[in-house]
């Protein structure tokens, strides 16, 4: 057989083989055929020519890291922009664990500048998230609580916003296990009654009822609405997946599909899922109530407290027996509380790499965001990102009562207009980093071009 059959011969296998691979590739990411196939002729454009070098393709498909030449075109891009579109910015910090401990609260939240020197709103960040467990192993639960009410109204007096949530142990003081509670925290209160008291229908207990939550959802960009704007929303199915579905060629899950084809520059909806979801512990892939999210939780989350404040508080166990739920506790409700709810589940810390890679896509798709952020399960030594960021988990044990590390999360996301307006081509970039007392460590780097009209006064 002649060199040339030979070849030619090779080129029917890698075409064969070709093809197998890029429909594989087109069912597991949701990709539409016309997607694919520009896909495939920018890399058959691109590919290596016979006898030559590689050419360099970037796959902007799916945002990774950007390498240098990249970030280099979409800085010159911004720097050329000559419009009159507005650019948009959005910082945003989140703090773990802080378990009864006001001063290193105060020292993480002065060197991530969201205070001033006087322990005051410092009006640098646009918003400040606490994924709960302010409660138990320490003293400072009163001030801790207050000062974040004061701090609340500071930043809205500013223009920002505050977002807390209750972590297991604010649910685990409600239902009376006390397990926790420090002989001197407790005298800081009086009694076991005032204690009671003021968790329950006192100052605490009605700052939790109306500022606290068990989960946020998040928009980086306002176009998705304010903080806590439920995904998915039923005009947003209507609009775009059921126009869509004959493209795909086979039916698959709306909200896989959405969270696919986002990451697409040629989506329609690319900020889909420019958003951060936010609980203590962390939303199973197997948790029922996971959408419409952060709605469905919070409901159950708002009825299951007001039965534990308003029944006839018992007995704190220790030393009395354990209390448990209330008998008129809803099979929902008990889930919330349970292993696989929000408030303890632990598998994004626990589960290894692969097992945790495999499953959180589907939890992203879920709840309409590309990042997940928890505390609950502590590394005492730095704050975990998993999945190539999508799973981060802040606690590092900043109490005193373990002796962990201060840090505390940071998130940049910014949009800047670029090129002709008449296009409305975008570039969005989001850096994430971790922040201790005398470093910080970058996450996230993340940055693409899209189109779409996303203006900030404009809700999609």
């Amino acid at each position: 057989m002649g060199v040339g059959r030979i070849l030619i011969l090779l080129a029917l296998v890698g075409a064969v083989a070709f093809t197998y691979c890029t429909h594989s590739l087109r069912l597991q990411l949701a990709i539409p055929k016309s997607d694919l196939y520009n896909w495939a002729s920018q890399v058959a454009r691109y590919a290596v020519s016979f006898g030559g070098q590689p050419n360099r393709f970037v796959n902007l498909n799916v945002a990774k890291q950007p390498d240098s030449d990249n970030k280099a075109t979409f800085h010159e891009l911004v720097q050329s922009y000559k419009g009159v579109r507005t650019p948009f910015t959005r910082h945003i910090v989140a703090v773990g664990d802080l378990h009864g401990d006001l001063l290193n609260a105060r020292r993480v939240l002065r060197f991530s500048d969201v205070i001033d020197d006087y322990d005051n709103w410092s009006g640098n960040v646009d918003f400040f998230v606490q994924t709960g467990d302010i409660i138990d192993r320490g003293d400072d639960t009163i001030a801790l609580f207050k000062w974040m009410d004061k701090l609340r109204s500071q930043a809205i007096a500013a223009g920002d916003t505050v977002l807390s949530h209750l972590g297991n142990h604010e649910w685990m003081n409600m239902i009376g296990d006390w397990r926790y509670v420090y002989p001197s925290e407790l005298k800081t209160f009086g009694s076991v009654a005032a204690r009671q008291r003021v968790l329950s229908t006192g100052s605490i207990g009605r700052s939790w009822a109306a500022n606290y939550s068990t989960a946020s959802r998040l928009p980086l960009h306002p176009s998705l609405g304010p903080p806590n704007t439920p995904y998915p929303q039923r005009h947003v199915r209507h609009l775009h997946y059921e126009k869509e579905i004959d493209e795909f060629g086979f039916g698959g899950e709306f909200d896989v599909w959405m969270f696919n084809n986002h990451r697409h520059p040629e989506s329609k909806d690319p900020l889909s899922h420019a958003a951060l979801s936010f609980v203590h512990g962390g939303l199973s892939p197997t948790y029922s109530n996971l959408s419409p999210f952060p709605t469905k939780i919070n409901e159950l989350s708002t009825s299951l407290m007001a039965k534990l404040q308003r029944r006839e508080q018992p007995p704190p166990h220790p030393p009395n027996p354990y209390p448990g739920l209330p008998p008129n506790t809803t099979n929902e409700e008990n889930e919330l509380y349970g292993s696989d709810g929000p408030l303890w589940y632990r598998g994004w810390a626990q589960d290894d790499e692969d097992t945790a890679c495999k499953k959180v896509d589907g939890v992203l798709a879920k709840t309409g965001t590309r990042r997940m952020i928890m505390g609950h399960t502590p590394d005492f030594t730095n704050i975990v990102a998993r999945c190539d960021g999508k799973i981060i988990i802040i606690d590092t044990g900043i109490s005193h009562a373990y002796g962990g590390v201060l840090s505390a999360l940071s998130i940049h996301y910014t949009l800047h207009p670029v090129g002709n307006d008449a296009e409305q081509r975008w570039v969005e970039r989001e850096t994430i980093s971790a922040l201790y007392p005398d470093k910080r460590t970058q996450i996230v780097d993340e940055e693409r071009e899209i189109v779409g009209d996303f203006r900030a006064d404009i809700v999609l």
